[in-house]
């Protein structure tokens, strides 16, 4: 797997039986790929559908059934359709248990910057404020590095906030943060990494659980 594939990978382990799950645009929309066959999930998509399964094979794409990114998707059997309107008043209304979502950085707090680059053009805000503020659990998906190597986990966000909700754990495809009260906790580190190359490229804060998982 790619180390994208290796994130998505990892966060699907973080689900549970009836869980309602929002994947949002980028890394996210790889996590229906690796959702167990027997784990009954129930995957949403702001644009209006309840019942996501995997990405379609190239063959068997139905330009009509697109998730929120406009990518094509397949559904599950008893999926549902609806309007933006009632979608994100299930968003809104506390009826989500997971959003999963990409992020620019992630501060040593938790806090999270994923809509605007200063300087650059905004083509919309998405619904990542509203699944920020509505979801029960916020999971975030995301790189360690950007591609010219700078840490994503920062000190303190450069780029404007999506709200003032923090992540509940950060997948990186290094490893694996909680994110507490007193800040984030190291709680994992993939194969392909070590202790030193975690502290290496990470900016902010974080303290090392003392039952650290190395997978």
């Amino acid at each position: 797997m790619n180390s994208k594939e290796v994130i998505a990978a990892r966060v699907a382990e973080e689900l549970k039986d009836g869980d309602i799950v929002n994947a949002g645009i980028g890394i996210p929309t790889l996590v229906p790929n690796f959702i167990p066959a027997d784990l009954d999930v129930f995957l949403h998509s702001e644009n209006g559908i309840l019942g996501v399964g995997p990405t379609p094979e190239d063959d068997k794409i139905d330009e009509n059934i697109i998730n929120a990114g406009k990518k094509p998707v397949t559904v599950k059997e008893g999926a549902s359709y609806f309007d933006s309107a009632s979608s994100f008043a299930m968003i809104r209304g506390g009826h989500v248990d997971v959003s999963i979502l990409g992020a620019l950085e992630v501060d040593e707090t938790g806090q999270i910057s994923n809509w605007a680059v200063p300087g650059k053009p905004v083509l919309g805000v998405g619904g990542a404020m509203d699944l920020l503020e509505g979801s029960k659990k916020i999971f975030i998906t995301i790189t360690h590095t950007t591609k010219d190597g700078q840490p994503k986990i920062v000190k303190q966000n450069k780029y404007p906030l999506t709200s003032l909700r923090k992540a509940d754990l950060i997948i990186t495809d290094l490893a694996v943060f909680k994110v507490t009260d007193n800040g984030l906790v190291l709680s994992e580190i993939f194969p392909n990494s070590s202790m030193q190359e975690v502290k290496e490229k990470t900016e902010g804060a974080f303290y090392i659980d003392e039952k650290l998982k190395s997978t």
